[in-house]
């Protein structure tokens, strides 16, 4: 399998951001997004993904984080786009559940060139420090769409939002290393009937 990597630039009048993933990675980090709970929440999809993962950002944080947030979301969704290649010899579906303590979270994803967003979290607080958590909708919308994934998203207990989070993060991470692992038995075949995705 050649290498899966990529580079995105994405410059905006709102943001610039920079994004660099090796899919076949060990879980290394460097974030500069100027939003400490993104930060947070990536690394667990990196290092649950086995995901290298560099991310600089620069946006309109003096406004608040909306675009920041939703802008990376794009700009990594684009990444994985690029890294994934023609998909052919991957398991293509993921999924996970993750605990944390009183929080239990499923992931379900599809990398099937279709994207669609099904989330279902109600987190018991706005605001988790500084982070408002209508937010995280905005950055999956943004890689769903740029990624090209089907991707479904359930809290199904929790009473801490920071919990929740990082139990939904966890799970995109596991869950994405599931789908993009090379099947021996599929080796260069497109996992599909279509014979496309």
């Amino acid at each position: 399998m050649t290498a899966r990597t990529a580079q995105i630039e994405r410059n905006t009048l709102e943001t610039q951001i920079k994004v660099n993933i090796n899919l076949d990675g060990t879980g290394k980090v460097s974030f500069l997004t100027g939003v400490p709970f993104l930060d947070h929440m990536l690394d667990q999809i990196a290092r649950h993904g086995l995901i290298d993962m560099e991310i600089d950002a620069k946006g309109d944080l003096e406004i608040d984080a909306h675009h920041t947030v939703e802008d990376i979301g794009i700009t990594l969704g684009q990444a994985f786009a690029q890294a994934i290649g023609d998909k052919k010899g991957i398991y293509r579906y993921g999924h996970a559940y993750v605990p944390l303590d009183e929080s239990l979270s499923r992931v379900v994803i599809d990398f099937s060139g279709r994207p669609g967003l099904f989330y279902e979290v109600k987190f018991p607080k706005a605001m988790i420090g500084r982070f408002d958590v209508d937010l995280f909708r905005e950055f999956f919308q943004g890689f769903v769409n740029h990624a090209g994934v089907t991707l479904h998203i359930d809290n199904l207990k929790g009473a801490n939002s920071h919990h929740i989070a990082e139990t939904i993060f966890k799970a995109l991470g596991r869950a994405i290393r599931m789908a993009i692992t090379a099947d021996t038995r599929m080796a260069g075949i497109m996992p599909s009937t279509k014979g496309v995705l």
